[in-house]
């Protein structure tokens, strides 16, 4: 019988408070426990307080998940709930990602103010966002545009596009989502045009290696199609050296035991871009992304990464 309280970890972003109290709810029906069996833990991230600059030019990744893995390595939480583009593909010694939740939707969504789509928004106008890679393919598409930083989370990025800081944003629609915003959302981003990053819509929890206790109680909520397009998409990742300094883009589809893997990189103009896609088996995931990331770095040449990283 379950008797310790399970403490879960995570940021205190309304997406983050949701996307743990989804976790709570699995493990909850799964096991048959009560809700006061577990305490959701806010952990408050570098990430979180730093707004004034790009995460490019402040740390990268790990700026989201630093102060909550301490926290699991010290054993004040128990295990912790991430959204899986915010994970480092190198994680600190003793921690692993332990399961993943099946994705939900991958597309990004435009917002605008006064617009209904980025193809819309008038020439030279301004558009928000404190991703590379969102940057890097509206300026593929319309390289007319101004785009300029916008740091924060859902609900505050609404608010400074409504206060006119910008015309137009981009937010992932999974998000929006979880959040119960979908209504929110202007155009929705075509995946061939417009290919989200790597791990968007996939939840994930992170835990104790060996930790027998919550091992086998996470286990029975993970999403194994979800699993594998995520360990392609984080070795495809990993390949690159992949960080908030690059424009790196790509998804992983598994349908049965088939999968498929498109990705890309581009410069922050959006000008150079390299892809590949990649057909092959589930059970060969992390290779068909080591080997696509591989294949990426050669056709761009070790000189494409340098001139921004």
């Amino acid at each position: 019988m379950q008797t310790d309280v399970v403490k879960i970890g995570t940021r205190g972003s309304a997406l983050a408070m949701a996307q743990a109290a989804e976790v709570r709810a699995r493990l909850m029906a799964a096991h048959g426990l009560p809700e006061e069996a577990f305490e959701i833990v806010i952990i408050s991230t570098s990430g979180d307080r730093i707004q004034d600059r790009p995460l490019s030019q402040a740390g990268g990744k790990g700026l989201f998940t630093k102060e909550i893995e301490e926290a699991l390595i010290d054993g004040r939480i128990d295990l912790a709930v991430h959204s899986s583009k915010d994970m480092p593909t190198v994680l600190p010694d003793g921690l692993e990602i332990s399961a993943f939740l099946e994705r939900e939707d991958v597309r990004d969504v435009f917002i605008g103010r006064s617009v209904a789509s980025l193809e819309h928004l008038p020439h030279g106008a301004r558009l928000g966002t404190s991703s590379l890679r969102r940057q890097a393919l509206v300026l593929r598409l319309r390289p007319d545009l101004q785009v300029g930083m916008f740091r924060g989370n859902v609900q505050t990025r609404l608010r400074k596009l409504e206060a006119g800081e910008a015309d137009g944003t981009l937010l992932a629609l999974a998000g929006l989502k979880r959040l119960g915003m979908a209504h929110v959302a202007g155009e929705v981003m075509d995946v061939e045009h417009f290919p989200p990053a790597l791990g968007q819509g996939a939840i994930c929890i992170e835990s104790r290696v060996g930790d027998r206790r919550i091992g086998p109680m996470v286990a029975a909520i993970h999403h194994a199609p979800t699993g594998a397009e995520l360990a392609c998409e984080r070795a495809f990742l990993a390949a690159l050296d992949g960080s908030c300094r690059t424009p790196i883009a790509g998804l992983a589809r598994a349908a049965g035991d088939a999968l498929h893997f498109s990705g890309m990189v581009l410069s922050p103009d959006g000008q150079e871009v390299h892809e590949i896609a990649v057909d092959g088996k589930v059970a060969d995931a992390v290779r068909i992304g080591a080997d696509a990331g591989a294949a990426v770095r050669r056709k761009a040449g070790a000189g494409f990464f340098d001139g921004w990283s």
